[in-house]
């Protein structure tokens, strides 16, 4: 979809780089007439969701949202007694003002027809052959064969079987999950779909408030004792936090896991008996583009939330004091720190020593401190910090450091080299439990569990950057760590780019010493295509002799384990026609959704229609031909 933005010309170049941060496309309208829905918004909403409330959502997520989830918070939702004084035309004003998209255009998608008959039953012998995001809970992402139902011998008989719309959306970030013979997955206007595996068709709906960027996480149970009521979780966009029936989509509870107007949950939660550990990011780092706002109050964190009720069972952060005041700006405006180290992925599991890993990302402000870029250890049942190691020293950075003397840009002025990927739980052929990590520097880590996270290792794999190195997953067959490397090279993505070349491609590593064992850089089809990349940003999948791999120029790839030669290649950058009848085109792949593998299908996600890269709208499932 397209924002539209009414500002003054000042106000738009500051916009567009906001934008090209939080990932919306930006039309100029600088002098142009106030749009009907912005005076009643600065009346009776603005006070709120700009900032000053806690539990409010702030504005810059408002306009993430699809319209009629606006209008439906003001007429039904937890906003109606807010919203009163406006009448309903006003209520859509608002909406459209917000969103940039009318209720009609919004309107306009065709809905994939409903299941019937066999298609519509869910089948409690086929509970999910897999936990969760990771595939195991230490975050492996390697599906064995017995699972998977496919090997590299047999990508090649791979057709595409359907072909799923997701309506009003410009990017695919929810990875798909397997069970009961459905596909479960999340969608940029807050729809969670519940589809029949075998052709698209829809069981059931679920509306979140917001983006659905986390997969659908499902417990695993005995076959022969299936639950009875299996539950299904998943975040959005505003950090809240959902179970519903995962046979019906019914409603089971809703939680806020942060309070802080900025606060999102991106990484997937984990489920483990029956707890839900859920990781805590925010887009404040967006705020601070504002000069006159006081950057920044955020913290990271990780929670646990009772899986079967809701309720929040320990919360820590990954910065313990709160901010405070701790200077002023050229132009007076407040710096409060320490700030940020949000958690952008997924926790892993160290079952044998109850703990649970996870790396943080860059501080907001000035001065930064020792939890930023930093690989954390808690303890799961109390949620204790049990150690810390921080990898790169001195990142404090926001948005204001992509502008030319903002003021809010904090004096260290990054690099922003996050951990957004999640981190492995490992053990390699000497015995030897390892912790691996990848950063957004470029760079792979070992460490050792059992001596506080001591170093074991490092590798320098990709250049690094804002955009470059290891975004959102990597994977580990046996000895081998299979390291997706972006490093995106277009100027207007990547504004501090390097003097090293991209690295950009698929890197296998052997985990005992961190030796390089294979490179297989890029191919580089793009050929000046608009918002096109060679890079790997998504999650990245192994299954028996293959990598499976969604690249930022819209190929899904599948690589052989032991060479790193390209096998098996798919252009999701066409037109498809879906089982709605619709049409869904597919662009970059990106974000936590890696290709999922099961029954002898292959599913996979495109479209990332944010930070410069290719739109798309598309779930894509392969199967063999017949």
């Amino acid at each position: 979809m397209q924002i539209e933005f009414w500002a003054t010309q000042t106000a738009f170049r500051a916009v567009i780089v906001l934008a090209s941060t939080v990932g919306l496309a930006v039309t100029s309208h600088a002098e142009t007439p106030a749009h009907p829905g912005k005076a009643p918004y600065e009346q009776h909403c603005a006070t709120c969701h700009e900032g000053s409330v806690a539990k409010a959502p702030h504005k810059m997520f408002l306009e993430m949202m699809a319209p009629d989830s606006v209008v439906h918070a003001m007429e039904k939702g937890i906003m109606q007694a807010q919203s009163a004084p406006l009448d309903a035309a006003a209520k859509r004003a608002v909406a459209e003002y917000l969103t940039g998209q009318s209720l009609e255009s919004f309107k306009q998608a065709t809905a994939a027809p409903m299941c019937t008959g066999e298609a519509a039953n869910f089948d409690l012998r086929k509970p999910p052959a897999k936990a969760g995001w990771g595939v195991s809970r230490q975050n492996q992402r390697f599906i064995p064969a017995d699972v998977a139902g496919l090997s590299a011998a047999s990508l090649g008989k791979l057709e595409l079987k359907w072909a799923f719309a997701f309506p009003n959306a410009q990017r695919a970030r929810s990875q798909p999950t397997i069970a009961m013979g459905a596909v479960y997955v999340g969608s940029q206007d807050g729809t969670v779909y519940s589809l029949d595996k075998r052709s698209g068709c829809i069981r059931w709906t679920f509306r979140a408030s917001a983006e659905v960027r986390t997969p659908v996480v499902i417990d695993g149970w005995d076959a022969s004792t299936p639950p009875q009521r299996p539950l299904a979780y998943f975040a959005d966009l505003i950090a809240r936090v959902y179970a519903v029936d995962a046979r019906t989509g019914e409603l089971v509870w809703v939680a806020k896991a942060d309070d802080h107007p900025n606060a999102t949950v991106t990484g997937a939660p984990v489920l483990l008996k029956n707890k839900l550990y859920v990781p805590v990011s925010s887009l404040e780092v967006t705020s601070a583009a504002d000069p006159n706002y006081p950057c920044c109050t955020f913290r990271g964190a990780v929670m646990a939330i009772d899986a079967a009720t809701g309720v929040t069972l320990w919360k820590t952060h990954t910065i313990d004091e709160q901010p405070k005041e701790v200077g002023r700006t050229s132009v007076g405006t407040a710096i409060l720190a320490p700030s940020g180290a949000p958690v952008w992925n997924s926790p892993s599991i160290d079952e044998t020593r109850g703990v649970l890993y996870v790396g943080t990302g860059e501080n907001y402000s000035s001065p930064s401190n020792d939890r930023s870029d930093a690989l954390l250890a808690f303890d799961m049942q109390s949620g204790k910090l049990l150690w810390h190691r921080q990898k790169t020293r001195g990142d404090a950075w926001n948005v204001a450091c992509m502008m030319a003397n903002n003021p809010n840009c904090p004096v260290e002025n990054g690099p922003d080299v996050d951990f957004g990927a999640a981190t492995i739980v490992a053990r390699d052929r000497n015995g030897r439990d390892l912790l691996l990590a990848g950063q957004k520097s470029g760079d792979v880590y070992a460490l050792d569990p059992a001596q506080r996270g001591q170093p074991v290792w490092q590798q320098k794999v990709g250049r690094g950057g804002i955009q470059g190195g290891v975004h959102f997953g990597m994977a580990l067959d046996g000895q081998t760590l299979f390291v997706p490397i972006s490093d995106m090279s277009s100027p207007e993505a990547e504004t501090h780019l390097h003097a090293v070349p991209s690295k950009a491609g698929l890197y296998a590593v052997d985990i005992a010493n961190g030796k390089l064992l294979w490179a297989t850089p890029a191919n580089n089809v793009c050929n000046g295509r608009k918002f096109c990349e060679p890079g790997i940003s998504a999650a990245i999948t192994a299954i028996p002799g293959a990598v499976l791999a969604g690249h930022m120029d819209g190929r899904l790839r599948a690589y052989d384990s032991a060479t790193g030669r390209v096998i098996w290649e798919f252009d999701s950058t066409q037109s498809f026609k879906t089982v709605s009848g619709s049409t869904a085109t597919g662009g970059s792949f990106g974000g936590g959704a890696g290709p999922i593998a099961q029954d002898g299908m292959l599913f996979a996600a495109s479209g990332y229609g944010v930070y410069f890269h290719m739109p798309g709208n598309v779930l894509l499932a392969f199967g063999p031909a017949e």
